[in-house]
């Protein structure tokens, strides 16, 4: 069963994980998560990068949270990090240590590399968030991230290109989360009552095809499956934490996301969705020009 490639949406400075029954594995020398700031201790600092691997020639940037400190900074997925304040880094740990020698409101210079040419950024640092908060930074008012290498069962869509013009419930969950059995039959009654008006729900899962399916008719999901088969699209959307829960409206925009299984939400949750299921749909896309009746030469 997948669940040790389930990556939080990480971010230095330290690896902040949403309170989860996904156990997350960081990536490099990242240390492990910490919160955001405990009683009577300063606040950390937090740069807003998931780092991947180290060398000779800096660290490698896997992820940029959205509204990070490096993002406002102009930093880039895949750009390598090779010094901070000029001291140089060719492993994920030593950026951590570097970011955490100083406090929030700090400006540090960070020098990279990208795609062969250096450029040095200046970051104010800002107040680690907790990994809840960090995802919704990530995914509220962005487009939902594609699926990939999913496979659908009994009809269920395969893309989420192809649920534009409907309102989207998209449920990350596994056979293994007690919450998740909980919540199936909450997810059928919303798909039951809204459906009609535009409402689409959709599981997602990494546990493989057969047992999605007998867990799927066992606790009442009157909705469809979709297999992660590699963890790839869990990934994506950077879920660490099981049930994660995305409302997507008619554009294909995230605008809300719950973490966790919480019976008091359910008015929240049913309020937010009636607010979107009542925004016009956006027009549909023009069709494509028809393919030529033979193949164009090439173009010079």
């Amino acid at each position: 069963m997948a669940r040790a490639f389930l990556r939080a949406t990480a971010v230095v400075a330290g690896l902040a994980l949403s309170a989860v029954s996904i156990s997350a594995q960081a990536t490099g020398e990242t240390p492990p998560a910490a919160p955001a700031a405990l009683p009577g201790l300063p606040a950390a600092p937090w740069l807003g990068v998931q780092m991947d691997a180290g060398g000779d020639i800096g660290v490698t940037i896997e992820h940029v949270v959205r509204g990070s400190p490096a993002d406002k900074a102009g930093m880039h997925q895949g750009d390598r990090i090779v010094t901070v304040d000029g001291i140089k880094t060719t492993a994920p740990g030593q950026v951590t240590r570097a970011v955490g020698q100083h406090k929030v409101g700090d400006t540090i210079s960070v020098e990279v590399e990208r795609r062969g040419t250096a450029t040095t950024a200046s970051v104010v640092l800002a107040q680690r968030p907790s990994g809840d908060e960090i995802l919704k930074m990530d995914l509220v008012g962005a487009p939902a991230p594609a699926w990939t290498k999913v496979s659908a069962l009994a009809g269920a869509p395969s893309s989420i290109a192809q649920l534009r013009g409907r309102v989207v419930l998209v449920d990350f969950w596994a056979s293994w989360c007690g919450p998740c059995r909980m919540l199936a039959p909450r997810l059928s009654a919303l798909k039951d009552k809204f459906g009609a008006q535009g409402l689409t729900v959709v599981g997602i899962t990494t546990d493989d095809a057969e047992k999605a399916a007998v867990f799927a008719e066992k606790h009442q999901m009157r909705y469809p499956i979709v297999v992660d088969n590699s963890g790839d699209t869990s990934r994506s959307y950077g879920v660490s934490a099981l049930p994660t829960m995305l409302l997507i409206d008619k554009k294909g925009i995230v605008r809300e996301v719950f973490i966790g299984f919480d019976p008091s939400g359910d008015a929240r949750l049913e309020s937010t969705l009636k607010t979107l299921l009542a925004e016009t749909a956006p027009p549909a896309a023009p069709l494509p020009p028809p393919a030529p009746s033979a193949p164009r030469p090439p173009a010079r």
